[in-house]
This record gives structure tokens, sequence and C-alpha cells, in this order.
């Protein structure tokens, strides 16, 4: 008993926690990797507890003990997708709630919310939580649940998570935080007071563009059991092998991150400095309105930049297809890198009106930088800006 313990008090680092991970299933063959479990059932009484894979499989278990590790929490359920993980817990309200919600959201949160959830009496206000009146906002509406994400996505705003969650907890008020762009490696939502933090795995947990997946972390046992419920009773299961792919993933995260920040961080400085680009957003950069408070509360400054051009729709598409290495597709988060444009693509759901309010124009560009050599990449950024010019 004594020499486990020391065992598990050895593995404090991150890399070391995303690697050896409790529960891999392999026990009896020594396999290093755990296997993929393809089944759709069990058979009765088994030692695991097992019965049916929508409703938990040994690789399922094996990825979110691996994610409750890196999140540092008690408890994690993973989904068939961030869009799955959303859904769960959007499932547990009922008619008539309000979903307070930060207004520059993923495109596809705002479709399920406005499209979708609507149609079942759910509501939703959305707000600029960097707005210093948003406690008074708060109090008026009274909400039953506040849904924020930081940085958003694309624009990249830092929302003070530890004010908002200690204005929520204060009224009983859970607290979603969509932290797909930070990682736990930059950013623990449930540290700063969050009821639940939420990450789309099929971006940087998982890192190779391969699998998709969702994952909603908590410290709140009534939070686990109705992510359990939901998961089971709406089909939001994951696939194993997906869970497979995923875990695989994030055993490099922390060396995948490193790079790709040290990468995106020189982007962006040298981006700023080009007359073709009207500005650059990045969490780290001195020029940014939240700079102070993205340094408090991230580790780093993350691997996605904004960007806006000197330049029409039809030109911004030019650029994006002159560009060799950052291939223009949805997504983000992978070894590779990519540009979206967000107005057309992420967020085309979204109305003009909305768009424009908060900011999303048809020459803003969101860079998802990847881990190829820094030089290739600002090359590749130069050259397309010449045909631009």
């Amino acid at each position: 008993m004594g020499s486990n313990k020391r065992k598990d008090e050895l593995r404090k680092g991150v890399n070391t926690r995303v690697i050896h991970h409790k529960d891999n299933f392999s026990e009896e063959t020594g396999s290093i990797m755990p296997p993929i479990f393809p089944t759709s059932t069990f058979v009765h009484g088994n030692e695991c507890g097992f019965d049916y894979t929508r409703s938990g499989n040994p690789n399922f278990r094996i990825l979110e003990s691996v994610l409750s590790e890196l999140e540092e929490c008690q408890f994690a359920c993973v989904f068939s997708s961030g869009v799955a993980a959303i859904t769960a817990i959007v499932s547990s309200l009922k008619a008539g709630d309000l979903i307070l919600c930060e207004e520059n959201l993923y495109g596809c949160t705002v479709r399920l919310f406005e499209q979708v959830f609507h149609r079942f009496g759910l509501k939703s206000i959305w707000i600029d939580f960097t707005d210093s009146n948003v406690q008074e906002v708060i109090s008026n509406h009274n909400p039953a649940m506040i849904w924020i994400e930081s940085p958003t996505n694309p624009l990249l705003k830092i929302i003070d998570i530890e004010k908002i969650c200690d204005l929520a907890n204060k009224m009983k008020i859970p607290v979603v935080v969509d932290n797909t762009f930070a990682t736990p490696i930059l950013q623990r939502p449930l540290k700063l007071g969050a009821t639940l933090s939420l990450t789309s795995t099929t971006k940087y947990i998982n890192g190779h563009s391969d699998a998709l997946g969702g994952a909603v972390c908590t410290e709140s046992l009534e939070w686990r059991d109705k992510l359990n419920f939901s998961q089971k009773a709406l089909g939001l299961n994951p696939s194993p092998f997906d869970c497979w792919l995923i875990t695989r993933g994030i055993k490099t995260l922390p060396l995948r991150l490193e790079r790709q920040i040290n990468n995106a961080s020189k982007i962006a400085n040298q981006l700023a400095d080009n007359p073709l680009i009207k500005s650059v957003i990045y969490p780290f950069r001195n020029d940014h309105p939240q700079c102070k408070l993205a340094k408090r509360q991230m580790t780093l400054g993350g691997a996605i930049i904004t960007a806006t051009l000197d330049a029409n729709q039809t030109q911004t598409y030019s650029f994006c297809k002159s560009l060799r290495f950052f291939k223009m597709a949805e997504s983000l988060g992978g070894i590779e890198s990519l540009v979206c444009h967000p107005a057309t693509m992420t967020h085309a759901s979204v109305s003009k009106e909305t768009k424009e309010k908060i900011g999303i124009t048809d020459s803003l560009l969101r860079f998802s930088v990847g881990c190829e050599d820094f030089e290739d990449l600002i090359s590749d950024l130069y050259q397309a800006l010449e045909i631009l010019s």
C-alpha cells in the first residue's frame, strides 16, 4: 500500500500524467498501450460492471481517467463530439430556462441554442462578458446557466472566469466554460470556480485531425450523474476507436502545444508589423485589450491567431487559397496549420447583423498554428501577402 502511494506521489508532472494513466484494462497481458474494445455489448455480471457500450466502455473510462488527471478534477465524461458534449449539458435544463451566453461563442454552439433548443422552450441571451456591467446583467436576468468561452472563438476575447464564477456561485448558477482553445495545459476553469469545463477533444486534446470527440470535466457528483445519464439516454457516446485515438493523441499534448505556441507567438508579432494586416489579435500581445487578464489567467497565449486583412472577401479568399502550409479548412488544434474564414465557415450560421455587431468581418481570418518549422510557416504567409498586394 505504501509503495503504491509513493508511486502515485511521483506522478506529478503533466507530461507524466498524460502518459501514465490509471486504467488501461490490460494488466493481464502487460500491454503498454490499452487495447480497443470494439464491442457493442458485454456479458452480464462482469467484474467491471459494463453492460452496453452506449452506457460505458473500457475505452471511455480510460480516456475519462486521463482527462480527469489532466484537469486535476474528480470526474470526466466523454462524448461523440464537442456538440454532443454541449447537448448533454443543455439537456439537463427545462423549458423556460434561460442561458446567459457570451456573445462571441463558437458558431455551432450559437446554432444549437438558437435553432434547436429554442424550439423546446429554452431561452438564450447574448451579452459581452468583458463589459463592466456584467454583474448587474446577471442579477437582472437570474439565468439557469451561464455559458462562456475564454479565449473566445474566433475573436480571442478573454473573459475573467474567476470573477464571473464568484458572482454566479453566490447565486447558485452553474457556469460552463468552453476551454477548447486553452486546454487544461494553459487554463483550469474548475480551479477558477467553474461548474463544468467543456472541451472539444477533436481539437488540441487529440491533435491529429483524425477523430471526433468531446468531454466535460467537473467536481460535482450531481453533474457527473447528469452527464452520464445524457450519454446513455440520448446516445451521445463516442466510439471506442475514437476514444483510443484521442487517448493516444493526448500523450503528446504538452509537447505539441509547446511548439505550436512558440510558433504562434512569433508569427503574431511578425504579422502585426505587416502593412497589409489591419490588426492582429493574440492574447499575450500587449495590444490585446485583456492582455493582463490573459497573463494572470493563462500560463501561455495559445496557438490561435486572429487577423484582419486590408482586403475584401474575394481577396481574403484568394489569400487563403494561395497559402501552401496553412490549409483552408474547418477545425483547429491539429499538428498541421490551418486557416479559417469564420464569416463563411465556422460562423456561417450566425446572422449577418450579429457578425457585424461583434466584429466577425469578411476580412477576418483565424489561424490555427501547427508544429511545422516556423521559417516555413512565416515564409508561406509572406508569399501569400505578396500575391495579395
